[in-house]
């Protein structure tokens, strides 16, 4: 009883080192210089010290693995916390930011196949990019991608608690420059991609794709020019979706797949259950209940359209005349609304002024004795507070 549960023992910790060190499998390998990914392991965290310097992964990565995700380098380093905790951490760096997502979404995929205790798959912004991780009854695990960098963590201890691994996580992932700072946008455009994505597979390469698709339709489909893919269940459905850069590469796949069902359809053998080509997407549903409910995942897949102009757009004069026309409106409606401001400011400013000094005088007048032979029409200047009378103006004797 003992040594099977050694055995079991030693299963499990093969299978955590090599989620750890995914892909790192010795099939005509070829040694990967560690030194970009080196660089990204800070020597000091808050809360944490690197255990010693970073070094080289100990196993050598596989050379068509480094195609498939575009691996560029790829380091390890031990870290201990302030209460002597232990971490360890394998960075591997890729080409672009999918091909670090790719490794991620493998990882869990792995991860979920095995049996282990994930926290539900891969989650979006709680460490990096998107992150997920899981108890595999030795240690805690924690993945997760930041730009073109994915990381593999591991508890030192044997605690369940994985709040200080999480902590640890967030730490490093703000020393990593954050790329285009989200998924690749294809996993939007899944049905209900927000579930989707939880445990959706992303793909750089085709040899990935048929890692996880045995069908021999997937022989016609080529990545040339920067195609990708991601697959993800709904039920007992499986559906992929692979995307071309232009209308012409989606177009000669299309072509050669559609030749390829028609064969393989007519010689008996295994065919997906449904196939479209939906705009520059080339959409599969594998292990479909019937093919009607295959037609209807794949309605739901909407390609959204980018345009890009490499020249001068044929409806410029258009937009220029809209843009004039918007402006010049605005200019207009701006001169109104200043005018009508400036015109309630001098009459309210002027109405004060006035009425200040009406009220003055009639102060001045009030505290002032009058001295009039007219009933108060004139005023006799005795007391001088009239202004003086200018004698020029006055008529003279004899004028009258």
């Amino acid at each position: 009883m003992s040594m099977l549960s050694s055995l079991h023992g030693l299963k499990r910790v093969s299978l955590a080192l090599g989620l750890l060190l995914l892909p790192l499998i010795s099939i005509n390998s070829q040694t990967l210089s560690p030194g970009p990914a080196a660089r990204l392991l800070p020597d000091i965290l808050p809360g944490f010290k690197a255990l010693g310097p970073a070094k080289p992964v100990n196993r050598e990565l596989a050379g068509d693995a480094i195609a498939r995700a575009g691996i560029t380098s790829a380091a390890s380093r031990g870290y201990f916390s302030k209460d002597g905790q232990r971490f360890f951490v394998t960075l591997i760096t890729t080409a672009s930011d999918s091909g670090a997502y790719s490794l991620l979404t493998t990882a869990n995929r792995m991860s979920e196949s095995s049996g282990s205790e994930t926290t539900g798959g891969i989650s979006l912004g709680n460490v990096g990019t998107a992150s997920f991780s899981y108890w595999d009854g030795l240690a805690n695990d924690l993945f997760f991608f930041k730009g073109r960098a994915y990381l593999a963590l591991r508890d030192g201890g044997k605690q369940r608690d994985t709040r200080l691994l999480v902590n640890f996580g967030k730490g490093l992932a703000e020393t990593l420059d954050k790329g285009e700072g989200d998924i690749p946008v294809l996993v939007k455009h899944l049905p209900d991609w927000e579930k989707a994505s939880k445990e959706a597979v992303y793909a750089v390469s085709v040899d990935t794709l048929k890692e996880q698709f045995s069908n021999p339709v997937l022989d016609e489909v080529s990545f040339a020019g920067g195609a990708e893919s991601v697959s993800a269940s709904y039920g007992k459905s499986e559906l992929v979706l692979i995307e071309f850069n232009t209308p012409q590469l989606a177009g000669d796949n299309d072509v050669r797949i559609a030749a390829k069902i028609r064969e393989l359809r007519s010689q008996g053998q295994s065919v997906p259950t449904a196939y479209r080509r939906v705009g520059n997407y080339s959409v599969f549903v594998f292990n479909a209940p019937d093919e009607q409910a295959a037609k209807q995942l794949i309605d739901q897949v909407k390609y959204q359209q980018v345009v890009q102009w490499l020249g001068n757009r044929p409806d410029n004069l258009a937009e220029r005349q809209r843009e004039f026309i918007e402006t010049t409106l605005g200019v207009f409606v701006s001169v109104v609304k200043a005018s009508g401001i400036a015109i309630v400011l001098c009459v309210a400013v002027g109405g004060f002024l006035g009425a200040l000094l009406f009220s003055r005088r009639r102060a001045r007048q009030a505290t002032a004795q009058a001295y009039s032979d007219a009933g108060g029409m004139l005023r006799l200047n005795i007391d001088e507070l009239s202004a003086p009378t200018d004698a020029r103006k006055l008529i003279g004797p004899g004028n009258g």
